[in-house]
């Protein structure tokens, strides 16, 4: 048994990423309560977890961000990473990502859940990390393990390696085979599983399934392929060494086999990684980073407690990180660490340091953010990690239910944003609400629940407000008169606008053609500002663009004209003149393109249809066997929560991107709706 004797790595940092409700978080509780960090396992359902600790995720029962836990295991210190399955908290993951050694990527025999199987992969691939596939809840597979292997496949640019194969009895599955080890295993609940005898058919199909696990490991290794050409049989060593080296350069994607909520198959894995995944240094070198003395460390999240402030969790990729240093980051700022804590769930230990590969949290790093790279020298890093936030696809308008929490929201909507990068805030100018994006339903709903119940901010929400504007069809000549007498001085300002449509697009164009002096060039900026206030709402109650107006006539008084007379003037013209001039509802009209599933188009296009979109095409997503993308244009009011109606068809795999257009008529009936909705929401 030559794996028992290879030397340690140093503490290790490992993501557990996979679909939604594949059984992340109940791998992570079996893996504390085998090597002895937790007595017994935790329950997602009970709400007993180590991961899934927050209010949000207690509540909801699904991860809502990442968790993050440390245990030893055979003398070597381990951190998981708990990943989030839904896509739409999936900026934890990637955020985390860059700064684990390997991934466990837990899934299971079901065939919908292969695009999310994909997506995950495939961020994984591109990194270039090395990853184990663990096929959870084999108790309940109905499938040969070759068949699930085929269905499974197509999601991964790698092979597949089976590590593992089943001992079935009967129709249910007892155990397992080893192929490297070349031992059998019998499952024992909660306990380690025995050793047993291969014989019979089970030894036929453990050779037939190791052989095949060495001729894929033999594409990449011309001795062995060799050795079995001659029907040599490989040390077992040597078939170690394959193995690890393999999956370090991402040339395949081992697969082993358990049931995480019996606690099967968990040693087998932790045995898997502690031989075969890579440590700190490869992984430093795989993110690029320079070798040196000082601590280097990248941050993966950010969390502001409720009553123990800022927390920054990083990786350290190199050196020794003393309580109390000052850190410089690569994004310019400095920053002294108060308070170094080890990671186990929502329970933190202090430490008064930290030494290269662990995963540790820094305290109040108040100017240090998520993706920032940090190191100990005098001088700021090169970042190491940049990630951009997937573009949001929801969104709502939120306002404070008691006024005198504005400031409070807005603090409360930074902090939020810097927990989660993949949240957007935008003040809308026009109604002045802030509009808050996001990756779904989920999410946005989460976010709220974070602003009440962590940071005592109770709020509004509605949908946001779409950008309807107006436009004219007809020209027309107005003249804008204001005279007012009050004793004194008065008021005296009269204009004569000529008002005219212009094509789509082109906005607002002023012009003058006053002759004689009619209106003294000192007052033709106050007229002009008269006219785009006339034009900030329009008879239909929204903003009126692509006109042009010129003032070609007017009159003055020497001692009653002003500014804001003659401001006022153009202000009247404008208004009067507008109704008459055939006002015609305008709406934006959006790109948009979606990705999804080839078996989804179908109804993709159904739903693209009934909401007013025009298809302009589909093609096959490049580089994404098995997915199209779909091209129309749509209407902004139908885009609202296509978001919804898109995940539910294609098991939360789709997704889409927007890009304005152009604004478009509506006229009928559509139009009067809307008129109407307007006035009453006004």
């Amino acid at each position: 048994m030559g794996q028992d004797v290879r030397s340690p790595q140093g503490p290790r940092c490992i993501a557990l990423v996979g679909p939604f409700q594949s059984g992340k978080t109940t791998l992570l509780e079996a893996i504390l309560a085998r090597t002895g960090a937790i007595k017994n396992a935790g329950s997602v359902d009970a709400g007993t977890s180590v991961g899934d600790a927050s209010p949000e995720a207690r509540h909801h029962k699904m991860g809502v961000g990442l968790s993050a836990a440390t245990t030893t295991f055979m003398g070597d210190s381990y951190t998981f990473i708990d990943c989030p399955g839904s896509v739409e908290f999936a900026h934890d993951m990637r955020a985390a990502l860059p700064a684990v050694d390997a991934a466990v990527v837990v899934c299971e025999a079901d065939e919908k859940k292969l695009p999310q199987l994909q997506i995950i992969l495939r961020e994984l691939e591109d990194l270039g990390i090395p990853r184990f596939l663990f096929l959870n809840k084999i108790d309940r597979a109905n499938k040969r393990i070759r068949e699930t292997l085929a269905t499974l496949q197509p999601a991964s640019r790698v092979p597949l390696v089976l590590r593992q194969i089943p001992i079935w009895n009967d129709e249910l599955i007892e155990g397992f085979v080893d192929l490297a080890l070349e031992r059998a295993f019998v499952y024992r609940e909660h306990k380690p599983s025995e050793v047993i005898t291969l014989e019979g058919g089970d030894l036929d199909r453990e050779k037939e399934a190791r052989f095949s696990m060495l001729e894929k490991l033999a594409d990449h290794d011309d001795a062995l392929m060799e050795q079995l050409l001659e029907d040599i049989q490989p040390p077992r060593d040597a078939v170690f060494d394959d193995l690890a080296r393999e999956l370090r350069e991402g040339l395949i994607c081992p697969v082993l086999l358990g049931a995480a909520a019996r606690e099967n198959g968990v040693l087998r894995l932790m045995k898997a990684l502690r031989h075969e995944s890579p440590g700190v240094v490869e992984t430093a070198k795989r993110l690029g980073a320079p070798s040196q003395k000082e601590a280097l460390a990248y941050v993966f999240k950010t969390l502001h407690l409720q009553h123990g402030g800022k927390l920054s969790l990083v990786r350290l990729l190199a050196g020794h990180l003393d309580d109390g240093a000052t850190l410089q980051s690569s994004s310019g700022e400095a920053g002294r660490v108060s308070g170094i804590l080890a990671v186990n769930g929502a329970h933190d230990t202090k430490r008064a340091a930290a030494e290269a590969g662990e995963t540790i949290a820094l305290g109040k790093l108040d100017a240090i953010k998520t993706g920032d790279t940090l190191s100990g020298g005098k001088t700021a890093p090169a970042a190491l990690v940049q990630i951009a936030p997937a573009p949001p696809v929801l969104a709502m308008s939120l306002s404070a239910a008691d006024r005198k929490d504005d400031v409070k929201l807005g603090q409360a909507l930074l902090r939020l944003n810097e927990e989660d990068p993949s949240l957007t805030m935008i003040q809308n100018q026009r109604t002045h609400d802030i509009v808050l994006w996001g990756q779904g339903e989920m999410h946005l709903r989460v976010a709220l629940e974070r602003l009440r119940d962590r940071f005592g901010v109770n709020v509004k929400s509605q949908p946001p407000a779409i950008g309807y504007q107006e436009t004219i069809r007809k020209s027309i000549t107005q003249r804008g008169r204001h005279k007012k007498q009050s004793g004194g001085h008065g008021q005296f300002g009269d204009v004569v606008l000529e008002i005219k449509p212009m094509p789509r697009g082109s906005g607002f164009e002023f012009h003058e053609k006053v002759v004689g002096g009619a209106v003294p060039k000192n007052y033709i900026g106050a007229v002009e500002e008269g006219v785009v206030d006339g034009l900030a709402k329009g008879p239909l109650g929204f903003p009126v663009i692509d006109v042009e107006v010129t003032l070609i006539d007017g009159s003055y008084h020497s001692v009653d004209s002003s500014d804001l007379a003659f401001r006022t003037a153009a202000r009247i013209g404008m208004s009067e003149a507008l109704p008459e001039c055939q006002p015609v509802l305008l709406e934006p009209i959006h790109m948009v393109e979606i990705v999804c599933p080839t078996e989804a188009t179908a109804k993709i296009n159904a739903i693209l249809s009934a909401r007013r979109g025009q298809i302009l095409g589909f093609d096959t997503r490049e580089g994404w066997p098995g997915w199209d993308c779909v091209r129309a244009t749509m209407p902004e009011a139908e885009i609202g929560d296509l978001i919804v109606e898109l995940r539910s068809a294609t098991a939360g795999a789709g997704g889409f991107t927007r890009q304005f257009d152009r604004m478009a008529e509506v006229t009928g009936r559509a139009a009067d709706q809307i008129i109407a909705a307007h006035r009453v929401a006004a």
